[in-house]
């Protein structure tokens, strides 16, 4: 149905908008406020995020009416992510040059995995799939792992920051991506290989 394929994209609006006006409530000055909308966004992009890392995934394991779902709107998923790192990335360029620069060099990873996430988003279309050929699956398979291991790196990163105001998400969100990547890889090469996606 027609409305299935905007889902997606009203979730990552929701979340993101909650995640800004949850960040401007609480901040209690206007740099604190953008701090927080800066990570409250990152966070609200990550379930969009897994759910397209996990979507072939969870069908090979688990085959069935929801995750046949998944699986058909994982290009719609993928894309509500892109829009929600968007977000994100407006939030985070808010923080960075009002009121917290940071050396260029720091930010490279994050630029390359922005890369990956726009021509996974331009080439999300079957005209691209059928012109790069194999190069498409390529392109996908490296940019979701990219995007996926700059995650880790983040939130690992806080797990054992020196501010322990940091501790709760990097020890809740470092796992569960690391669960992520084992369920590919249980679906890859384990028992999930029996039930290829349709």
């Amino acid at each position: 149905m027609p409305e299935q394929r905007y889902f997606p994209f009203a979730v990552a609006l929701a979340l993101s908008g909650f995640a800004i006006g949850l960040a401007l409530w609480s901040g209690p000055t206007s740099s604190d406020a953008a701090l927080l909308a800066a990570r409250w966004t990152a966070r609200a992009a990550l379930p969009l995020f897994l759910i397209t890392y996990l979507a072939s995934s969870l069908y090979r394991l688990a085959p069935g009416a929801t995750t046949r779902t998944l699986l058909r709107r994982r290009r719609q998923w993928g894309l509500a992510f892109a829009l929600a790192h968007s977000i994100h990335l407006a939030a985070l360029l808010v923080n960075i040059t009002l009121f917290r620069p940071r050396p260029l060099m720091t930010l490279a990873g994050g630029a390359l995995a922005y890369a990956f996430i726009y021509l996974m988003a331009l080439t999300s279309n079957d005209a691209a799939q059928r012109a790069m050929g194999r190069w498409w699956k390529r392109l996908h398979i490296v940019g979701l792992h990219y995007i996926w291991l700059i995650f880790l790196i983040s939130y690992g990163g806080r797990a054992i920051h020196e501010d322990p105001a940091y501790h709760v998400e990097g020890r809740l969100f470092a796992p569960l991506l690391l669960v992520a990547l084992a369920i590919r890889l249980w679906a890859r090469f384990g028992r999930g290989r029996r039930a290829q996606p349709a």
